[in-house]
């Protein structure tokens, strides 16, 4: 079996409300993997479900070849969670939060001392094992949330939306962090963040109202929504009366402005040639093929209103 998360028609409603409607998925052992969608679009209900806080409707999930209806337990041995928000115990210090965690998980303190010790380096805490987190930075306590749940190695690690509130420097560091693990366990992240995604993601679904809307790589996504007929141009110039000229194309779909940049959309590919005829002897600063950005891809599946 080479999938380290599996999810069978899972179906989750309450009062009638449907959160995730018989959804399925596969998600490859060794990558990381990342699921975007607009808020209630079902990406929490699904992770609560994987880390058996919360049990399907309908349907069954596996981690690692464990149910999560039937062997919460060996599900639980498995994974690693970071939450949305920093859950560290306020009265323990960095080193006895880690170890608190240890020993929940059955590990001698033989096993886990050299563990937290490795931890600690590596997400740069050593210096400070023996502070509490509530004289940490933001960024610094989610580096240790991240190490807390790696504390017992973890074959799948949850990743909910982990670098929200950081600084860039922060994200940037956790980011390094989450892309030496995918050498060693499997990451399972959801992120509002789209280039987090791209950056990150091996593969990447989008959902919203419990169903898939697409699934691919970064770049696949890009471009199957890709906008393959849009243009950037740039006037050094006169940009005003070229506003009108280019609204009035009969090849011309669509003009944005933005001050003397111009997208425009065409009809299809072959209008860019009567496009530059038009613009000869323009004084054109630039001119370009917009490339399809992965926020592209999904405000066009999901919509631009903004969600509750």
């Amino acid at each position: 079996m080479n999938f380290a998360i599996t999810l069978h028609d899972i179906t989750k409603s309450y009062d009638g409300f449907t959160a995730v409607d018989a959804f399925s998925l596969e998600v490859q052992r060794g990558t990381v993997f990342g699921l975007l969608g607009p808020n209630g679009a079902g990406k929490t209900t699904l992770i609560k479900i994987l880390t058996t806080l919360m049990r399907p409707t309908l349907g069954d999930a596996f981690v690692e070849g464990h149910s999560v209806l039937t062997a919460g337990k060996d599900v639980r041995r498995m994974i690693g969670v970071v939450p949305q928000e920093n859950n560290l115990d306020r009265y323990l210090t960095a080193r006895e939060n880690l170890a608190l965690h240890a020993r929940l998980h059955g590990m001698r303190p033989a096993v886990y001392n050299p563990r937290l010790d490795e931890l600690l380096e590596m997400t740069g805490l050593a210096g400070r094992q023996h502070d509490f987190p509530d004289t940490f930075s933001g960024g610094m306590q989610r580096r240790l949330v991240v190490a807390r749940a790696l504390v017992h190695e973890p074959r799948v690690l949850f990743l909910d939306e982990p670098t929200t509130g950081l600084d860039p420097q922060s994200r940037r560091s956790l980011w390094d962090h989450i892309r030496g693990l995918r050498r060693t366990m499997t990451v399972f992240l959801t992120t509002h963040y789209m280039d987090e995604a791209d950056a990150l993601c091996d593969r990447i679904m989008i959902m919203d109202h419990g169903h898939c809307l697409a699934d691919g790589t970064a770049t696949q996504l890009k471009d199957a929504f890709s906008r393959a007929h849009t243009y950037q141009v740039e006037f050094r110039n006169d940009a005003d009366r070229y506003q009108g000229v280019l609204a009035g194309l009969p090849f011309v779909k669509g003009v944005e402005r933005d001050g003397s940049l111009f997208q425009i959309t065409l009809a299809d590919e072959a209008s860019i040639k009567p496009l530059m005829d038009h613009l000869a002897g323009s004084d054109i600063r630039r001119i370009c093929l917009k490339e399809p950005s992965l926020e592209d891809v999904f405000i066009s599946l999901t919509g631009e209103k903004v969600r509750e």
